[in-house]
């Protein structure tokens, strides 16, 4: 059975002031996620989901299933506000949906095989697809999941602080931790992240989560009740977001699944500011020069 890409793409983009989703990079106008969804071709997945919310559904159908058509398979799920779907009768204002492992779990309906999970507005490469089909096809079960662990200083902005999930990692290759750094930036040559007013330097070769998660079905039935758990101590913090590292933390915790980090040299690039979109166009453009990517991507 081929590995599914499933496909985080409900966010609204609020620093980015649009909705890069669909923003054009390549020399064609293509998106990151065309360049994301070649490589998953390419690598042996057999579908890609796209989580959104529904009101985005028809632009992203009038964008994808013209060039995708009769080369994978297509599925939508849709990310909701709506609660009663997980048992909980309830309903909390939120100027956001609840973050990434509440996406994941919208699809629990609609995938019944090994699936990886990525951002739609990160460029990974196809080192990173590659390994983890491989993985999704020979290693993975339902204790035993991966992330793939991207060097820090080859995810950084040149133009603010960003978010990494910062992986402690063990002789085995084995996640023990991910801590969430909201501020990591580079200084003077290194890299630092910051908390509290405290920097705290970080070797530069120190493995991060870039949200490009390999899981097994299982998954769904072990973070619905975390879930539940979640909004039941969160109900009063709008803001607050059920993300996919702290199910990871707790799956490790308590023995109920390891993750293996699946190391990569990718430079991995992506747009959290405005001002990174003509450097994400210039490493596309360099790419197709040298041969990693037809000038036109899906001709």
């Amino acid at each position: 059975m081929k590995p599914t890409l499933l496909i985080l793409a409900a966010g609204m983009a609020s620093r980015y002031g649009s909705m890069k989703q669909v923003d054009g990079f390549g020399p064609n106008g293509e998106t990151i996620i065309d360049y994301s969804i070649y490589d998953a071709i390419k690598a042996g997945f057999g579908k890609v989901s796209f989580i959104i919310r529904e009101e985005f559904a028809d632009n992203f159908k009038a964008i994808f299933e013209p060039k995708l058509k009769g080369r994978i398979e297509t599925d939508y799920v849709y990310q909701s506000y709506d609660l009663t779907q997980f048992g909980i009768d309830k309903t909390i204002e939120r100027a956001k949906p609840w973050g990434t492992a509440h996406a994941v779990l919208a699809a629990r309906n609609q995938i019944n095989e090994p699936f990886c999970v990525i951002n739609a507005d990160d460029f990974y490469g196809y080192d990173s697809f590659e390994k983890m089909a491989k993985f999704l096809t020979t290693e993975v079960s339902d204790d035993t999941y991966s992330l793939v662990g991207y060097q820090i200083d080859k995810t950084l902005s040149e133009y603010g602080s960003v978010s990494r999930g910062v992986c402690k990692v063990d002789e085995n290759g084995n996640m023990v931790e991910i801590n969430e750094r909201t501020q990591v930036y580079f200084k003077d040559g290194g890299v630092v992240y910051e908390e509290g007013g405290v920097e705290t330097p970080l070797s530069t070769d120190t493995r991060v989560s870039m949200n490009f998660w390999g899981f097994s079905p299982a998954v769904f039935k072990q973070s619905e009740p975390m879930f539940k758990r979640f909004v039941e101590a969160n109900e009063d913090k709008p803001k607050s977001e059920f993300f996919i590292p702290l199910v990871a933390d707790e799956l490790i915790k308590s023995g109920t699944a390891s993750f293996k980090v699946i190391p990569t040299a990718s430079k991995w690039f992506g747009v959290t500011y405005k001002e990174d979109k003509p450097i994400v166009q210039k490493c596309i453009s360099d790419l197709v020069n040298s041969g990693v990517y037809p000038e036109n991507l899906w001709a």
